[in-house]
């Protein structure tokens, strides 16, 4: 029964609630808006509690398993952040309310901004964008602006080297500018000469991720931030990255003029689902009045008989709003108590963590599969899911093989730079022992694609949905669950 859609499981007249007694005058309502059946499952409160409890095993999530998501760091979220975002001081809180009843949110917000500027070395921070992408939008928009500003407007292309983020392009592109890929050179590091031959007047600036999406640090980092500010430049960098960074490196410190962070990344809020997320941006001091308001402050000092009081401050040249309010506030207070959780010395050891466990897996794993670049890596890396010798077998076979391991798959065919990528990063959240279930199964599977490739072809051959036929998906959308009734009704 339990596989079964909602609607395939009602029968009429069956319910699983009672309604209270009314108790408030009866109103009369406009007769043409009365329907004589509406388009709803009848079920009892049993068939409900098991047909969703029977959905929720099905899904997975961090709390389930290994969730080796490259790119996205998919790290185990602490309940106590959870506890502190339900708190009612900040769960009960409106934005609207004024400054005076809401000091312990905006004392959070300021905190919180205080503390990314000292992780990442920038001068000011916005909170407001709303996630990743927004961030990256909202600091390639603070580049042209400060850009216009000093009458230099006309410089319309920003480079993006190939080992990027995938959404770097369109960001720039939102921006009015045109994006030119620089490609990598030997060791997976920004290429110096075509980077200096794609150097004129009309460069705006540099979209760089460090480490990239190689999961490689760019050893000559700071030449290519100084080439870049030679030429008029600014340098923005993708902040989704910063797990392998924090503690250990400043950005500023790395000649970078903005960045945007991933709370939903670096500082273990949750993840997924298409939200929520936050892309906090920070930026050098030329570039403060860019940022988007409004910004945190405190906007009456304290003395022996008052606190400080604080609320909100509008930058000169701000770019404006780019989300309602002030930011995802919840995620807000998720990445604080995990930054004050764990302080400085804690942030450093995640990272390093982070860094070790990658190292592990890549160490692991690189005499069964093939790595394009093969070095120490950051958080994570990349290898090749084919070989020669087993010609049938792609990146996506090895994916969702792994399912029938009881793993999350990685992600896949990113970056576009290496054949059959499959790029993994296991955090600094995962045990030991996890780590070495992973690397069991993903040898075992390089074994099966040699020896039996038929396993590989046909899997998932444990998960509630066999081997799609994507092709046909893509064609054939089915976006909404038609309701299957009874006959008689």
């Amino acid at each position: 029964m339990s596989e079964k859609n909602i609607f395939e499981l009602s029968v009429q007249g069956r319910t699983g609630v009672r309604y209270p007694d009314i108790d408030v005058p009866l109103t009369e309502y406009p007769q043409h808006l009365k329907r004589e059946n509406l388009a709803l499952p009848e079920l009892s409160e049993l068939d409900v509690v098991r047909h969703f409890s029977h959905l929720a095993k099905l899904n997975y999530s961090i709390d389930s398993g290994f969730y080796p998501l490259g790119s996205c760091t998919m790290k185990y979220n602490p309940k106590m952040n959870e506890q502190a975002a339900r708190q009612p001081g900040f769960a009960s809180t409106h934005p609207l309310q004024p400054i005076e009843t809401t000091q312990g949110n905006l004392v959070l917000m300021y905190l919180l901004q205080e503390a990314l500027k000292e992780i990442s070395g920038f001068h000011s921070v916005s909170l407001q964008p709303a996630a990743g992408a927004q961030g990256e939008f909202v600091g390639v928009r603070i580049i042209r602006r400060y850009l216009q500003s000093i009458g230099e407007g006309h410089r319309d292309k920003i480079l993006i080297p190939d080992s990027a983020h995938g959404t770097n392009p369109a960001s720039a592109s939102m921006n009015g500018l045109k994006a030119v890929q620089v490609p990598s050179d030997e060791r997976g590091n920004i290429d110096l000469v075509a980077l200096q031959n794609m150097i004129d007047n009309n460069v705006a600036g540099l979209m760089v991720t460090n480490p990239n999406t190689l999961g490689l640090f760019e050893e000559n980092i700071c030449e290519v931030t100084k080439i870049i500010h030679a030429a008029g430049g600014l340098v923005y960098g993708d902040g989704a990255n910063m797990n392998a960074l924090m503690g250990i490196a400043k950005p500023a410190d790395l000649g970078i003029d903005v960045m945007h962070f991933n709370l939903h990344k670096t500082f273990s809020t949750p993840h997924g689902g298409g939200g929520p997320g936050s892309g906090p941006v920070g930026v050098i001091e030329k570039l403060a009045p860019f940022l988007p308001s409004p910004i945190v402050a405190i906007i009456e000092p304290g003395n022996d008989e008052y606190a400080p009081l604080y609320g909100f401050i509008e930058p000169e040249q701000s770019i404006g709003r780019v989300k309602a309010f002030h930011g995802q506030f919840g995620v807000l207070v998720r990445a604080f108590a995990y930054i004050d959780l764990l302080g400085s010395d804690g942030l450093r050891l995640a990272a390093e963590h982070a860094v070790l466990n990658a190292n592990y897996l890549l160490a692991k794993l690189k005499d069964y599969y093939h790595v394009p670049y093969p070095r120490l890596c950051k958080h994570e890396f990349v290898v090749e899911g084919a070989w020669e010798e087993a010609p049938d077998i792609h990146a996506l076979d090895i994916s969702k093989r792994l399912m029938d391991y009881n793993f999350h798959p990685p992600t896949n065919y990113f970056p576009l730079i290496v054949h059959e990528a499959l790029m993994i990063e296991p955090t600094e959240t995962e045990s030991k022992d996890t780590l070495d279930e992973f690397i069991e199964a993903m040898i075992s599977i390089a074994n099966e694609a040699h020896t039996r490739p038929e396993l590989l072809h046909a899997a998932p051959a444990t998960a509630p949905l066999r081997r799609l036929d994507e092709l046909k998906a893509a064609k054939e959308l089915t976006v909404c669950c038609t309701p299957i009734f009874n006959q008689d009704d």
